[in-house]
């Protein structure tokens, strides 16, 4: 396969799942992954080797705007963040295509409805085995196809905490998730909320979508594979090669067309380290000419919530079941919305431990076993001095958070109610830049070339052949996790490059 018809860059939820979109179609497609398949070693389940030594955490820094440097939570192996990610894989809310108001500004509308979008949702959900229950939350969408599979049951500590908080009047939903949970207490007893899935009890991009895709012979995977930039034909107008390197060696490719499925940072890092044609105008790179490439990089403003109560054990095992929505599209008496809450992945001390060092082991195992761990998630809003730059070699991250007031508003909300359900402790603590907390929005899609990079199908306004499909395309981050509405998109993406892209 020197020069296939489709190269593309990632096998993170966008690259796989467009490559599944794909399968059969008759076009031979090579995939580019810069990362090698997650090994099944004993680092997978054990807590100190995974967030006390950091034993997967790539070896890269990137810089704060103003110089600082830090080492991202950003993993590449095959099927990308997605291998460590908490398997929530849930809808926008119907009202998140539309504009909404919130404390910090506006999120945008989306350039297609809910409507239009909604059978991507479901044919997402099929494809990931997501696991859930219709009729819980009254902010859940139309959904077509009700789900395929019931949800992961809630554990007995869990199952209080939801009788606990319908007891306030509130609405606690089943989260719904791609984890085959008898597979995944097989492999050990433990959560699967940031850990590595190095089995099959985890629908990640790998599992799910990629295994799909490499059933097709014209389909192939090569790892170890980094992609340095792409270049465009003479006129600017296409993209004739991609150029990466390869176990030291540099190679190219020349494809008909190219998906970039790199993820938010990646991906705009790409493009922005990419030749502009000659005589291209706007920004920096490729598929620049609205100057927003890299601008509007949104992470969900978020913090971590320990209910604790002395006098109660929680001896669950993967915790990871319940959400609210209660204050999703208000903050409950009538105002703006605040944002989505869900139930963490059961902690333990060396959890703790990461983010408090000073603190004895022995009281911090003591609090994880009292306390139902949470996270509170809020809408991050787009502003276009909120970048991913690019300084040489450096990648460079200037984000600018937004719509605090959200996040200040549900932490009050939910530690009221959480000691009106009997935990004397509530304890809370956002998440910083370390944690890539749904990082997106980076090359957006839109209806208009002058302020948007991508088209409603993620293809480039700039250059025909180039698609661009992961969470850089999302023109708002909502406050729910997005893996789900990437796939989605990239098996929209999927059947329009079938039906319009190919051999044109």
């Amino acid at each position: 396969m020197s020069n296939p018809d489709i190269v593309i860059i990632g096998s993170g939820i966008g690259g796989a799942t467009i490559a599944s979109g794909l399968a059969g179609s008759g076009a031979s497609i090579l995939m580019l992954e810069r990362g090698e398949p997650l090994p099944a070693t004993p680092h997978a389940r054990d807590t100190r080797a995974i967030f006390l030594d950091e034993h997967y955490r790539p070896k890269e820094m990137w810089r704060e705007a103003g110089g600082a440097s830090f080492n991202p939570g950003n993993y590449y192996y095959v099927g990308g963040n997605s291998k460590f990610f908490g398997a929530v894989l849930i809808r926008y809310r119907k009202e998140d295509f539309a504009v909404m108001e919130h404390f910090g500004g506006i999120s945008p509308a989306w350039p297609f409805s809910y409507d239009e979008f909604e059978p991507w949702y479901s044919r997402a959900e099929q494809l990931f085995r997501v696991r859930g229950s219709l009729g819980e939350d009254p902010t859940e969408p139309f959904h077509s196809i009700p789900y395929a599979y019931k949800p992961v049951p809630d554990e007995a500590p869990i199952a209080r905490a939801r009788a606990e908080l319908k007891s306030l009047g509130l609405h606690p939903a089943s989260l719904p998730l791609g984890v085959d949970i008898e597979t995944w207490l097989k492999d050990g007893k433990t959560g699967w909320d940031a850990f590595p899935n190095t089995g099959q009890g985890k629908m990640d991009a790998q599992t799910a979508p990629l295994a799909e895709a490499l059933k097709d012979g014209n389909i192939r995977l090569e790892t170890g594979a980094s992609v340095e930039y792409l270049e465009t034909a003479p006129d600017g107008k296409t993209i004739a090669a991609v150029h990466y390197r390869q176990n030291g060696e540099a190679k190219r490719v020349l494809p008909k067309l190219v998906i970039l499925s790199a993820g938010a940072v990646n991906s705009a890092v790409i493009l922005l380290r990419s030749p502009a044609p000659a005589g291209a105008k706007g920004g920096k790179g490729l598929a620049n000419r609205s100057d927003q490439v890299g601008r509007n990089f949104m992470n969900h403003n978020s913090s971590a919530m320990l209910a604790i109560d002395p006098r109660r054990r929680n001896d669950s095992v993967y915790q990871k079941t319940l959400m609210l929505n209660d204050y999703y599209l208000s903050d409950g008496k009538g105002g703006k919305p605040l944002g989505n809450v869900q139930l963490l992945g059961k902690i333990d001390g060396n959890m703790l431990k990461a983010n408090v060092k000073t603190v004895p082991k022995f009281a911090l195992d003591y609090m994880a076993r009292h306390a139902v761990d949470w996270y509170l998630m809020c809408e991050d809003l787009p502003d276009p001095e909120s970048r991913i730059m690019v300084d040489g070699k450096d990648i460079v991250m200037q984000w600018r958070r937004s719509n605090m007031q959200s996040l200040e508003g549900l932490t009050k909300v939910m530690r009221e109610n959480l000691r009106a359900c009997g935990y004397p402790i509530v304890l809370s603590r956002p998440f910083d830049k370390r944690t890539p907390s749904h990082q997106c929005g980076t090359v957006k899609m839109g209806d208009d070339s002058a302020t948007s990079p991508l088209d409603p199908f993620c293809r480039a306004f700039d250059h025909q052949n180039l698609f661009v499909v992961d969470a850089s395309f999302l023109p708002n981050s909502a406050a729910v996790n997005p893996a789900l509405s990437i796939a989605a998109q990239a098996l929209r993406v999927a059947d329009h490059i079938r039906k319009v892209e190919l051999f044109a």
